[in-house]
């Protein structure tokens, strides 16, 4: 493996520590919600093993957190497939993408996370990859210049992305199969909960998890992230039992609130109260308001503010609902317009 292609393979994820690695589930039997998707790809995988055909290309999407890339993986195992990954800001050139196209066999697992950011130029290589299996990789310059095409052997493109309204018609038309991850029902939040506790060896009351599962907006990555918090404090305070009373005073300790709200929530939310009287107004605006970058809110921020109904989007910008007033305990005062 030449040191471009290295340096290509290596582009995602990078800061994942051992414990995340740990803590990621392997199979579909070990990872936890998303019932619908799990069961629809359980059909997929085991019809392409009766058929002895590569799964179809597949593209998953939702906010930030919820499991795509560990996804990815469970495919990959499920299919006994070697899994590449790439990141489609990495991949710059047309020949970056064959470089990590040249090194796949029968039946592996190509994942791009952030596909919606491929360059136009990579993007259009990809088509025929995905429909033909085929790559055409331009040889020569000028008047010596010829395309010569390179077959593949089957595999499976797995994409993911938070913005699927950025990847282009003719690339998500042609994966096969599409998946949507939604925000984690509370019930489901504590069974990952309790099995992080389980895999860091630490014990957690059944109030503790519950409490922590309400305040983790549905999304592992913020259930595990806030369970190693707490845990700091539990190893600190009690021996390392998680009770409630040391998640209540971690979480609290945190600024985050009896929703999961954090400190950017509150601003952004208190933001649009006090400075523009509740809405509506332009996401630019906001972002400008409150120091925060605007994609940022867009990806992170908004799709759980909107899940809880605490903001609407209307054609003419943003508006804090009710129900934000009174989780912020503000008085309402409602608007004819």
């Amino acid at each position: 493996m030449n040191m471009e292609e290295n340096r290509i393979m290596q582009g995602t994820k990078i800061t994942e520590d051992e414990d995340e690695l740990k803590l990621r589930p392997t199979s579909l039997k070990e990872y936890i919600g998303q019932e619908d998707i799990k069961n629809n790809l359980e059909v997929f995988i085991q019809a392409s093993n009766v058929r002895n055909e590569a799964l179809d290309h597949v593209l998953i999407y939702g906010p930030p957190g919820l499991g795509k890339t560990t996804l990815a993986h469970v495919i990959a195992h499920e299919k006994k497939a070697n899994i590449k990954v790439a990141s489609g800001p990495t991949i710059e050139r047309s020949g970056d993408l064959a470089a990590i196209l040249s090194t796949i066999e029968p039946g592996d697992i190509l994942f791009i996370d952030e596909i919606h950011r491929l360059p136009k130029v990579v993007e259009e290589v990809l088509y025929a990859a995905m429909e033909d299996y085929v790559i055409n990789v331009v040889v020569g310059k000028d008047s010596s210049a010829r395309t010569l095409a390179i077959d593949l052997p089957p595999f499976t493109l797995v994409g993911a992305t938070t913005r699927v309204g950025d990847v282009s018609a003719p690339l998500r038309d042609r994966f096969g199969i599409l998946f949507k991850l939604n925000y984690y029902q509370q019930k489901d939040i504590e069974k990952i909960i309790q099995r992080t506790a389980k895999v860091f060896g630490n014990d957690i009351d059944e109030d503790a998890a519950q409490e922590l599962a309400k305040r983790s907006r549905g999304t592992p990555r913020v259930a595990n992230r806030l369970f190693r918090r707490v845990r700091d404090f539990a190893t600190i305070t009690n021996h390392g039992f998680i009770t409630a009373l040391v998640t209540n005073q971690a979480l609290d300790a945190l600024k985050v609130d009896s929703m999961g709200l954090d400190d950017v929530d509150i601003r952004y939310l208190k933001g649009i109260i006090e400075r523009f009287k509740g809405g509506p107004v332009g996401i630019e605006s906001i972002a400008a308001a409150i120091g925060e970058e605007q994609i940022t809110l867009e990806d992170v921020y908004e799709p759980y503010l909107l899940q809880e109904g605490l903001i609407n989007r209307t054609p003419r910008g943003r508006m804090v609902t009710e129900k934000a007033y009174r989780h912020l305990h503000i008085p309402y005062q409602n608007s004819l317009f």
